[in-house]
Formats: structure tokens, C-alpha cells, sequence
């Protein structure tokens, strides 16, 4: 393992908003957060939104700083990554922002029933040859199900063409509700919605700047029950 993986590994168990069980204790038992995220992490009671898959929490940080009456985490299993927007948020004093380091397989055990008002998936591996494993697929659906609240709603951006189209097969197959979709978000999605929403929109993580830079057409689309 590299001294920068390590260095960041230390320095994610100094911050007080990273939040990180290990798979024993996930297996054990329940995260003692589930149910609790506003009265015993962020102490105030507000909109909880997850950005699953985080990566560096670009989404993470950048959706705090636009709409700061929300709590954001970013969940993630990777530390090194979390490390990244755990800082950018200690540096920028961002109190709303908090990162869970475990795998998104175990959200029923850390986030309990109807906590949750949205979720943000942004640039999710699309698991070519793996449908079940999409985030996006019947399994994950109805985990966030449980913990969304009634009229939660979830985000999807990707440069995917198949998980988009995947993701609008399993909104219709499942009689779900779609609040926007674009098959190109810079030039359909951009001139229709406010200023607000260009903001979050314009939002880049790692991945979608790179994929911008080789020309990839960025997709969204935004659902629910």
C-alpha cells in the first residue's frame, strides 16, 4: 500500500464527519447513526441526501455549498477517495457534509426506514454483463425504497448510454415516476431548467470532466415513487 494511501487513511480517522465501521460490525449489527443521522450526526434537523458511490465527494461538497439548508454524505468504500472531499469539506468549514466509508450493499444497515429524502448517483460503474449489480437494477431499487421517504427522489447522471437506458427500462417496468430526463444533459437538460438547477447540474466529479474531455455525451435522469 502507498505512504499517500496511508497518510489519507490516518488523517480520515482525525475527522470528526467521516464515519467509518468495519464489515465486522456492519455484520454484527446495525450502524448505531441508522434512524439518527440528523439528531446524532449533523444535530439538526434538515433534508438528508446521499451521493452513493461518492468517489472524491465532488457531488458530495458541491451540492452542500449550493444548497446549504441540506445534509449531504457521501458514501463510498474506497478511504483514499473519501479522503478527498472529507478534506475539501474540513477546509471549507462545510457542516452539513458528513462520508460513510462502507460498501453501498449494506445502506439498509446504516440508514433506516424512510430517513432518507434523496439520492444522488453520479457516474455509477454500469457493471457491463452485470445487470444486477447496477445501482440502478431491482435489488437497489428496492433498498432505496426503504429508506427514502414517501415522494424521495433519485438522480441519476452518467456517461452511460446502456445504464441510462437500462435505468429508464426499469422506471417504466416498475410504474415509476419521472420528474426529468435527458438523453444530453448540456444541450437539452441546461436551457430548459433555472439557474439553480444549471448550478447542480454543472457540478463536475473527476470522472465527468474526463469524460467531457473525449467528447462523451452526459446523460440524467431524475425519478421516484
Amino acid at each position: 500500500m502507498g505512504k499517500n494511501k496511508l497518510s489519507r487513511f490516518a488523517e480520515n480517522a482525525t475527522f470528526d464527519h467521516v464515519v467509518q465501521p468495519s464489515f465486522a460490525e456492519l455484520q454484527a449489527a446495525e450502524l448505531p447513526l441508522r434512524g439518527k443521522w440528523n439528531s446524532g450526526f449533523f444535530k439538526r434537523d434538515a433534508p438528508l441526501v446521499l451521493e452513493l458511490g461518492c468517489g472524491g465527494g465532488e457531488y458530495t461538497v458541491g451540492l452542500a455549498q449550493l444548497r446549504p439548508g441540506k445534509n449531504y454524505i457521501g458514501v463510498d468504500i474506497k478511504g483514499a477517495r473519501i479522503w478527498r472531499g472529507a478534506r475539501t469539506a474540513h477546509e471549507r468549514g462545510l457542516a452539513n457534509v458528513g462520508f460513510l466509508r462502507t460498501h453501498v450493499d449494506h445502506i439498509l444497515r446504516c440508514f433506516g426506514k424512510h430517513e432518507v429524502d434523496e439520492i444522488w448517483l453520479t457516474f455509477s460503474d454500469p457493471q457491463i454483463g452485470k445487470a444486477r449489480k447496477r445501482l440502478t437494477s431491482p435489488l437497489f431499487l428496492a433498498r432505496y425504497k426503504e429508506i427514502l421517504k414517501p415522494g424521495g427522489i433519485i438522480h441519476l447522471k452518467t456517461d452511460s448510454p446502456l445504464l441510462y437506458e437500462y435505468t429508464l427500462e426499469q422506471i417504466a417496468e416498475h410504474k415509476l415516476r419521472t420528474e426529468e430526463s435527458s438523453a444530453d444533459v448540456y444541450a437539452e437538460l441546461m436551457p430548459r431548467i433555472s439557474p439553480e438547477e444549471q448550478a447542480v447540474m454543472n457540478i463536475r466529479t473527476y470522472y465527468e470532466r474526463l469524460w467531457l474531455e473525449e467528447g462523451r455525451t452526459i446523460h440524467y435522469v431524475r425519478f421516484g415513487w
